[in-house]
C-alpha cells in the first residue's frame, strides 16, 4: 500500500498532518499569558500601544539593536515595555479609558467595566489582537511576519500522523488507540455538537457551554495537567497522556529519549575486586567477550589474522560473528556451514566483527555518574566466570564497591572513538582530579595498612620473602645490600620499598601515624614519622593515609605523578602497590575481639567519671527544678539545661573514653593500626567497639520526652538522667541492652532517613546546578565564556591553571623547584644574586606569570641565596611548570565547577550513618549550608564563627573547649539591666 500524499510505502512514509476546522475560535492555552500581557499593553477600543508614539519609534530602534546582540535581550525587553504600557489608565492615541482586564487560569479572560465583570470570550479577544498595527508589536519584541498575536486564538487545529499516535494490536486482537486519538475523537465530537447546535439556532446558554466543552478538550490535548481545570482521563481512571506530557520532566521526550537513551555495544554485570589487574585494565567474562564485537576492517596486513578468527566462528574464542562487506551486506557466522571457503573470499575492504579481547579499548561507568571520572577508559582482559573485575586503586573515582555494585561496559565501534577514548580517557590520565588537583586513584583500606606494616622500622625480611615481594612487582636489577648481616642477611621493609622508586626522585612529608611528640619536629623523627626519600631512597617515615592514599594532596604519589608522569604512576601502582597487598597475603592481617580489647579497670575508669558526670547531672537538675538554674542567651530555660547536662557528659566521660583509649588501646591491634594508619574507621570507632557508645542524639538533642514525660516505660516519668535521655554506656563489644539498643536504633534511624532524603536533594542541586554551567568554556584568548560568547571571567580561576594539571591548586611549586635547584649544586655560591637584579629578572623574563608567583620567586630565591645562574634555572623551570599547567582552550569549565560541588555534595549526604548518633558529626551543617550558598541566602540559619586560636588555647584540647563554651551568643540585653529609648527620629 502507498501513502497518497507523498507515494511511499508505509514503512517509509513519515506522515502527514490533518487538521480539524473548528466551529468556534479557542485559546491555545500554553499562550494564555503572553495573551494576558498583549491585552493590557494595548488600547480597548483602537488597538494601539500605550505608549506615546515617539516611545514606540525608540523602542522599534532598540528592538532592533538588542536583536543582533542576543535575542534574549530583545524578548526581555519587550516584556519590559508590556509591563510599563500595562500601567497606562488612558489611551494616549485616541484617548479611551483602560479598564481592568483579569485572567484567570487556565484560559479564561473578564473586563471589569464600571464595577461588572464581563467575560471576554474567544472571538473578542481574536478582534482586539487583529486590530494592533504591525510596528506596535515590533515595539512588543514580537515579528509581526510570523508571528501575529491573534494566531494564538486557533480556528483551525492540526491534527498530528498517525506516526506520532500509533495504534497498537493487542495479543488478544483487540486494537488500542494512542491517548492523542483518543484526545482527537472528543474534539472532532464536542466540535460536531457545536456546530449542529449553532446551525439549530440552539439557545446562547448552550452554545457557550458545549464552546467551553470544545475549549477543554482541544486545552486538555495540548496539557493534560493545566491547573483549574480537571484532567482528561480514561474510563479506567488513567490520566491521558497528551502533547506537554509526552515532552516535559524526566521521562519526557527530551531528558528520557534524546538526552539519555538506551544504547547497543555495552555490557552490563556485578564487579568484583582482583589487585593482580593493572590499574588501566578491565577484567571482563569470557561469555560478555563472545557477544561484544569490535569491527575491524580488513586491510592486507591483518588478513590472515582475521581468516583465522572467521574460520573459528562465533562459538570459538577467540572468534568472529559477523562479516560485512563494502555493499553493506552482513553475513551471520552462526549460520555458515563452510566458514574455511568464507574466510578465503575476504578481501581488503570488508569488516570483521570481532570477539573483544585482551587489549581492546572500552569504556567503564558507574552509575550515578557524578563526574567525568565515573566513565574512564580502560583495556580488556578476558577472564573466566560470570563478575567484571576491577583493580581496587581505582574504585575511589566511581565511588565503587563490591557488596553487589553492577557496571556498564560500552565497546567503541571506530578507530577515531577507540584513539579518542585511550588517549583522552584512559584511567592513567585521569589519576589527578580536576576538583582539588590531587590523585584521586590511589592506595585504600589495605593498601594503606599493608604499606605501614611493611615500611614499619620494625619490619626485616629474609632474603626469601624479599625476593617473593620483588617478584609480585615484577622487579628486574640487583638485590641492594642487607641493613642486617649477622646473624641472618634481613633487609628492611624500607629497602623494598626503595628498589621501586627510580633513582633522581626527591620527596620530603609526613604520615598520618603521628604521635604528635615534640621530638616529631625532628627532621629524622624517633616515631618515623617524616617521610623522606632521596635519590630514590626511602630513607625515613612510614607509607601510610598522607603518603600514598587515594583523594589526599601533598603526598608522595602526588609528587610521583608532578614529576614522573601519569603514565610512569599508574607503573609504580602495577608494581609497588602490589607488594602491599602481598605482604598482608603473607603476614596475615585480623581484626578479632583481642584487638579492640580494653582491659577491666580501664573501663572501670570511664564508669567513674560517668558516675561524677551523673553527680554533676543531678546537680544541675536540682538547680533546674528549684528554679536556681541561669538561662542562657538566646535559649530557653529547657534547652539551657539540655545544653548544660550535654556539656558534662562531653567534657567528662567522652573525654575520659578518648583519654582510656590512647592510654590502654592495644597499639599494636590492628584495630588501632587502621584508625591510626587512616586506612579505615576512625579512633570514635574504636572508642564505640570497646569503651562505650555515648550519647544518642536525634536533630542533634538528646532523645526526646516520649508518652507520658518519659521516652521508654522502663524510666520514672520526668526522667533527666543520662541513660533514660539516651547516654549509651555499653559497647558494641559487650552489646547494648534493650533500652540502649532502642536508642541506638533511633539515632541509626535518622541518618537513614537523613540520607534518602537528601540524596535527592543534592542530586537536584547538581542538576540546577549543572544546567546553569553547561555552557561555559575556556576561549582561545584564555577567558572563560558562555556560549552566547559573553565574557565570564577574564582569566579562568584568575591563574589560567587547569587544577589537574596543578599542585593541589598552586601553578607552580616554588619550593619543590629550588630544592632540586640546591640539590644537583656542584659548587658552593660565592655571590648570591642581588635583589634589584632578581626583580628586573623576574619582571622581564616572567612577566607573564601571576603576581602572586613572581612574589613569591623573588621571596624565595632571595631566602635561598641563590647564584645568578641557578636563579635564572628556576625562572626557566617555573615559567614551563607555568605553562604546561595552563587550561587546555576549549575545556568545559562550568561543567567541571559543577561538577565539582555535585559529587562531594552527594557524598557529604551517603556518609553520614557511620557515625549514628553522635553529636560532634552532625550534619546539619553539610548539604543544607552548601544549598544557601548556591541559593543565594541572605540570612543563614545557623551562623557560624570560625575563631583561630593563639598560645596554650591552639595546643591544648580541653581549653579550646573551655573557651568555645565560654563563647556563646551574648547581647545586650543579656547584659543590661534596663533599657530605655529617649528619642527615635
Amino acid at each position: 500500500v502507498r501513502c497518497e500524499t507523498c507515494g511511499n510505502y508505509v514503512n517509509l512514509c513519515p506522515g502527514h498532518f490533518g487538521h480539524i476546522e473548528l466551529a468556534r475560535p479557542v485559546i491555545h492555552p500554553e499562550f494564555a499569558k503572553n495573551i494576558h500581557n498583549i491585552l493590557k499593553a494595548t488600547c480597548r477600543s483602537c488597538g494601539r500601544l500605550l505608549l506615546p508614539e515617539e516611545e514606540i519609534k525608540k523602542e522599534i530602534e532598540k528592538m532592533k539593536r538588542l536583536e543582533k546582540q542576543w535575542i534574549m535581550l530583545k524578548y526581555w525587553e519587550g516584556e519590559a515595555v508590556a509591563k510599563k504600557a500595562g500601567q497606562v489608565k488612558t489611551c494616549p492615541h485616541c484617548g479611551a479609558p483602560q479598564y481592568k482586564i483579569i485572567f484567570q487560569k487556565p484560559y479564561y479572560f473578564f473586563e471589569e467595566r464600571d464595577g461588572v465583570r464581563v467575560r471576554l470570550m474567544p472571538t473578542d479577544i481574536r478582534e482586539r489582537l487583529e486590530r494592533i498595527p504591525d510596528k506596535d508589536l515590533e515595539a512588543l519584541g514580537l515579528d509581526p511576519k510570523n508571528s501575529r498575536p491573534e494566531w494564538t486564538i486557533l480556528t483551525v487545529l492540526p491534527v498530528p500522523p498517525i506516526s506520532v499516535r500509533p495504534t497498537i494490536t493487542l495479543e488478544s486482537g483487540l486494537r488500542s488507540e494512542d491517548d492523542l486519538t483518543h484526545k482527537l475523537v472528543d474534539i472532532v465530537r464536542a466540535n460536531n455538537r457545536l456546530r449542529e447546535n449553532m446551525e439549530s439556532g440552539a439557545p446562547n446558554m448552550i452554545i457557550d457551554d458545549l464552546w467551553d466543552l470544545l475549549q477543554f478538550h482541544v486545552a486538555t490535548f495540548f496539557d493534560n495537567e493545566l491547573p483549574g481545570i480537571p484532567t482528561a482521563k480514561h474510563r479506567s481512571g488513567r490520566p491521558l497522556r497528551t502533547l506537554a506530557q509526552r515532552l516535559k520532566g524526566k521521562e519526557g521526550r527530551f531528558r528520557g529519549s534524546l538526552a539519555g537513551k538506551r544504547v547497543d555495544f555495552s555490557a552490563r554485570t556485578v564487579i568484583s575486586p582482583d589487585p593482580n589487574l593493572s590499574v588501566n585494565e578491565v577484567g571482563v567474562p569470557l561469555d560478555i567477550a563472545k557477544i561484544l564485537l569490535v569491527p575491524e576492517r580488513v586491510t592486507e596486513w591483518n588478513i590472515e589474522e582475521l581468516r583465522e578468527l572467521v574460520k573459528r566462528g562465533p562459538d570459538n574464542y577467540p572468534g568472529a560473528n559477523y562479516i560485512v562487506r563494502p555493499d553493506g551486506g552482513r553475513t551471520d557466522l552462526r549460520f555458515v556451514r563452510d566458514r574455511e571457503a568464507l574466510a578465503e573470499t575476504l578481501e581488503p575492504g570488508y569488516i570483521v566483527e570481532r570477539h573483544l579481547r585482551d587489549g581492546d579499548i572500552v569504556l567503564f561507568n558507574r552509575q550515578p555518574s557524578l563526574h567525568r571520572m565515573s566513565i574512564m577508559a580502560h583495556k580488556v582482559k578476558v577472564l573466566p566466570y560470570k563478575t567484571f573485575r576491577l583493580n581496587l586503586l581505582v574504585t575511589p573515582p566511581y565511588n565503587a564497591d563490591f557488596d553487589g555494585d553492577e557496571m556498564n561496559l560500552h565497546v567503541p565501534q571506530t578507530e577515531e572513538a577507540r584513539a579518542e577514548a585511550e588517549l583522552l580517557m584512559l584511567v592513567q590520565e585521569h589519576i589527578i582530579t580536576p576538583r582539588y588537583g590531587a590523585p584521586i586513584i590511589g592506595a585504600i583500606h589495605d593498601y594503606i595498612t599493608g604499606a605501614f606494616m611493611l615500611t614499619r622500622k620494625d619490619t626485616l625480611l629474609d632474603k626469601k620473602l624479599l625476593s617473593q615481594l620483588a617478584y609480585v612487582g615484577k622487579y628486574e636489577g640487583e638485590l641492594p645490600e642487607p641493613a642486617v648481616l649477622k646473624p641472618k642477611k634481613y633487609w628492611t621493609g624500607k629497602q623494598l620499598v626503595s628498589m621501586f622508586i627510580p633513582k633522581g626522585f626527591d620527596y620530603v612529608g609526613s604520615a598520618k601515624a603521628c604521635f604528635n611528640d615534640e621530638r616529631c619536629g625532628q627532621l629524622y623523627c624517633p616515631y618515623d614519622c617524616n617521610v623522606i626519600i632521596k635519590d630514590g631512597e626511602l630513607l625515613s617515615g612510614v607509607f601510610d593515609k598522607k603518603s600514598i592514599a587515594a583523594e589526599e594532596p601533598e603526598t608522595f604519589l602526588h609528587e610521583y605523578v608532578r614529576v614522573r608522569g601519569k603514565a610512569e604512576a599508574a607503573k609504580l601502582m602495577d608494581t609497588l602497590f602490589k607488594i602491599f597487598i602481598a605482604y598482608l597475603d603473607i603476614t596475615g592481617f585480623t581484626l578479632g575481639f583481642d584487638d579492640i580489647d580494653v582491659p577491666e579497670y580501664a573501663l572501670k575508669e570511664v564508669e567513674k567519671a560517668l558516675q561524677e558526670a551523673r553527680k554533676e547531672v543531678d546537680n544541675i537538675i536540682k538547680q533546674y527544678e528549684e528554679g536556681r538554674l541561669v538561662q542562657a542567651a538566646g535559649m530557653t530555660l529547657e534547652q539551657t539545661l539540655e545544653n548544660e547536662i550535654l556539656k558534662v557528659l562531653e567534657s567528662r566521660v567522652s573525654a575520659k573514653a578518648s583519654e582510656v583509649l590512647e592510654k590502654y588501646g592495644k597499639k599494636s591491634g590492628s584495630g588501632f593500626i587502621m584508625a591510626f594508619t587512616g586506612a579505615r574507621a576512625n579512633p570514635i570507632n574504636i572508642i564505640q567497639m570497646s569503651i562505650a557508645l555515648g550519647q544518642q542524639t536525634v536533630r542533634g538533642q538528646r532523645i526526646k520526652r516520649g508518652y507520658l514525660r518519659r521516652p521508654l516505660p522502663h524510666f520514672k516519668p520526668g526522667d533527666l538522667g543520662p541513660e533514660a535521655k539516651g547516654y549509651i554506656k555499653s559497647n558494641f563489644r559487650k552489646g547494648l541492652s534493650p533500652t540502649e539498643f532502642f536508642y541506638h536504633s533511633m539515632a541509626g534511624r535518622e541518618g537513614l532517613v537523613d540520607t534518602a532524603v537528601r540524596t535527592a536533594d543534592s542530586g537536584y542541586m547538581y542538576r540546577r546546578l549543572s544546567n546553569a554551567l553547561h555552557d561555559y568554556y575556556v576561549a582561545y584568548d584564555g577567558s572563560v565564556r558562555s556560549s552566547e560568547g559573553f565574557i565570564i571571567q577574564f582569566k579562568y580561576g584568575e591563574d589560567g591553571v587547569d587544577p589537574s594539571r596543578s599542585d593541589h591548586g598552586r601553578s607552580v611549586n616554588v619550593d619543590r623547584i629550588i630544592k632540586i635547584t640546591v640539590s644537583t649544586r656542584t659548587k658552593p655560591v660565592e655571590k648570591p644574586i642581588e635583589e634589584e637584579k632578581l626583580r628586573a629578572m623576574v619582571e622581564g623574563k616572567a612577566s607573564y606569570l601571576p603576581k602572586k608567583v613572581r612574589d613569591e620567586l623573588i621571596e624565595k630565591i632571595l631566602s635561598s641565596k641563590l647564584s645568578e645562574e641557578e636563579a635564572e634555572e628556576v625562572l626557566k623551570k617555573a615559567l614551563k611548570e607555568y605553562r604546561e599547567a595552563l587550561v587546555d582552550p576549549g575545556e568545559a569549565v562550568g561543567m567541571v565547577a559543577a561538577e565539582s560541588i555535585g559529587e562531594p555534595s552527594t557524598q557529604m549526604t551517603l556518609r553520614t550513618f557511620h557515625f549514628a548518633g553522635l553529636r560532634e558529626f552532625n550534619i546539619t551543617l553539610g548539604l543544607p549550608r552548601l544549598k544557601e550558598i548556591v541559593d543565594l541566602r541572605r540570612e543563614p540559619k545557623t551562623p557560624i564563627m570560625y575563631v583561630y586560636l593563639t598560645g596554650d588555647y591552639a595546643k591544648d584540647k580541653n581549653k579550646a573547649l573551655e573557651l568555645a563554651r565560654k563563647m556563646e551568643l551574648t547581647t545586650i540585653r543579656d547584659v543590661s539591666e534596663n533599657i530605655e529609648v529617649d528619642y527615635i527620629t
